[in-house]
């Protein structure tokens, strides 16, 4: 079941993909978080290259369960907590959800003690809900100017997360919002990534410029 699910999501973000005239390809994070490590096995077998968890303590727990053998880039894509950052910082290849400069002077802090460059992207509140993590795009300038100087943390890119609406269209201002924020940037600085999109929404997030998808329900099942 889930080989035949990423079949499909793939065939799906490539009609995406051509529907908007794009050529570069789209990175595929599947979202791991309650997902059994048998499932997460069968769809690293699949090819997924990529996968995304929301909480330290239970990626911990699965991470310790993966053979030396497979090659996976981790993303933590969960509100990061500064007391977990050491942990973060040990566990995953990619943090993508920076939102403070704070945040981030943490992250640059525990990575120079194990001696790593820590991927990170930033996490940009385009949403009005409270309950939504981010960092204001009012404050992206400054909070750029301040990452270039930190030497182990490396700002790859931007995450931004789009209100749940029933009919998927309605995502579609907020993803043009995101984008504009990231073509910003990108004159300035070299970032490479723009993920926004999971399973409800992912088509639209193409088609407004995201290169990098989350999708947990639309290959593991609700």
């Amino acid at each position: 079941m889930i080989c035949n699910n990423i079949k499909i999501i793939l065939e799906r973000i490539e009609k995406a993909k051509n529907k908007a005239g794009l050529k570069k390809d789209i990175e595929l994070v599947a979202v791991t978080k309650t997902v059994s490590i048998d499932k997460i096995k069968e769809a690293i077998d699949s090819g997924i290259k990529d996968i995304g968890e929301n909480r330290i303590q239970e990626a911990e727990k699965k991470f310790k369960e993966f053979p030396e053998t497979v090659k996976i880039k981790k993303h933590l894509i969960g509100h990061l907590q500064t007391n977990k950052v050491k942990k973060a910082v040990e566990l995953f290849d990619l943090i993508q959800s920076v939102d403070s400069v704070y945040l981030l002077e943490e992250i640059n802090r525990q990575a120079e003690k194990i001696k790593k460059i820590q991927e990170c992207f930033i996490e940009i509140k385009i949403s009005e809900e409270e309950t939504k993590y981010g960092l204001p795009p009012a404050e992206l300038e400054s909070f750029m100017e301040k990452a270039v100087n930190l030497k182990n943390v490396k700002i790859t890119g931007i995450m931004a997360l789009a209100p749940y609406f029933e009919n998927p269209e309605a995502t579609r201002p907020y993803f043009k919002q995101a984008y504009k924020y990231f073509s910003l940037l990108v004159t300035h600085y070299p970032l490479l990534y723009l993920s926004m999109g999971m399973t409800d929404d992912f088509e639209i997030a193409i088609e407004e410029g995201s290169n990098m998808v989350r999708i947990g329900t639309g290959i593991f099942g609700e």
